[in-house]
């Protein structure tokens, strides 16, 4: 078996490097930090899916005024709507964090999420984005095709063997295997009977999907550096995924104080919750977390709890308090580095990778 940095995907995606920004939403996925990753040969990809339309549009003209590479933008793909029915119980619970960043309390009052996705998909396509990448689910079919007659390239996040398949047959140009070593959001389509989704290992997932689907596997979950790509190659990948790697970049968004309590967190500082989103996600524990997983009580389906937190999250920033923010991050913590570049990043990954397969 030769593996090589020089796979299909890098030629039907016309990148140098199988390196893929993942798409981090909320903050620390910024057009720079997309910019510089496309700059450096790989794939950057702008987090999207909390993003107003125009603003979404707005990030994507910048990503193009810092560079003529490909990108990404990625959202969520899932039909949700705002669950008001435990209301008061919860309010009930996040008021006594209120009371603590000196926040008012809330009312039991119901909440509406916007819903912006077909709108955000109409400004990818009325922009020509390269790449449309979806987590929780694949594009729905009228989508998939305008998406297609555009000649954009598609990618869907999965979390199993089956996951894939479905990505496959709904049309899909690549997948994103992701290991449940992964930060932030589980992409896991159908949460039923599984409330934290399926987490099956980077390593045990990616050769599993890569048998049984002929279009091209990104490996996500753990990946931090030149060995982890290499290692990915040779179980079956195309390409990595990286988010956490980059949430210390210079171009990072990620608040200071949360790109603080990263760098001094190990493999064992996260745990999977639904506390912040009403969806699982990867994030170093802290004492919003350890509240929930203690008080008993069952967060909001996504994307209501999302929106009623939403406010404590804003005044922990605020307030430099990392012990209230969502601190996406996966798990192979202990190789971040501080103050490094985007583009010194994926470099070092490279160089390291081609002394493995090339050493002297």
């Amino acid at each position: 078996m030769t593996i090589t940095l020089k796979t299909d995907l890098c030629q039907i995606l016309d990148i140098e490097y199988p390196i893929f920004l993942a798409g981090m939403a909320g903050g620390p996925g910024t057009a720079d930090l997309a910019a510089a990753v496309s700059n450096t040969g790989g794939l950057g990809t702008l987090g999207a899916a909390y993003m107003e339309p125009e603003a979404i549009r707005d990030a994507i003209r910048k990503i193009r005024e810092l560079t003529e590479k490909p990108f990404g933008v990625n959202l969520f793909s899932i039909s949700a709507t705002d669950d008001n029915t435990r209301m008061e119980e919860v309010q009930s619970e996040l008021n006594q964090i209120r009371s603590s960043l000196g926040l008012s309390p809330k009312a039991a009052e119901e909440v509406r999420t916007p819903s912006y996705f077909e709108k955000q998909f109409s400004v990818l396509l009325e922009e020509r984005v390269p790449v449309i990448s979806t987590a929780f689910g694949v594009l729905p079919e009228p989508f998939m095709k305008q998406a297609k007659q555009a000649q954009i390239k598609v990618i869907a996040m999965v979390t199993t063997v089956e996951e894939a398949i479905l990505a496959e047959q709904a049309g899909c140009d690549a997948i994103v295997a992701q290991g449940s070593e992964a930060g932030g959001h589980r992409g896991t389509f159908d949460l039923t009977n599984r409330p934290l989704g399926a987490n099956i290992g980077t390593m045990a997932l990616v050769p599993q999907i890569a048998d049984r689907v002929k279009i091209p596997v990104i490996a996500a979950g753990g990946i931090m550096d030149g060995r982890g790509l290499v290692a990915s190659l040779a179980l079956g990948a195309q390409g990595v995924q990286l988010g956490t790697r980059f949430l210390t970049a210079a171009e990072s968004g990620a608040h200071p104080s949360y790109q603080q309590r990263l760098l001094r967190s190990t493999e064992e500082s996260t745990a999977l919750t639904t506390a912040f989103s009403g969806r699982p996600a990867r994030g170093v524990v802290n004492k919003f977390v350890e509240f929930w997983s203690t008080n008993g009580i069952e967060p909001l389906p996504f994307p209501t709890q999302n929106t009623v937190t939403r406010d404590i999250r804003n005044e922990s920033a605020k307030q430099n308090n990392a012990d209230y923010m969502s601190l996406w991050a996966g798990q192979g913590l202990r190789m971040l580095t501080s103050g490094h570049s985007a583009v010194e990043i994926v470099k070092d990954i490279i160089q390291k990778a081609e002394a493995i397969l090339s050493p002297e």
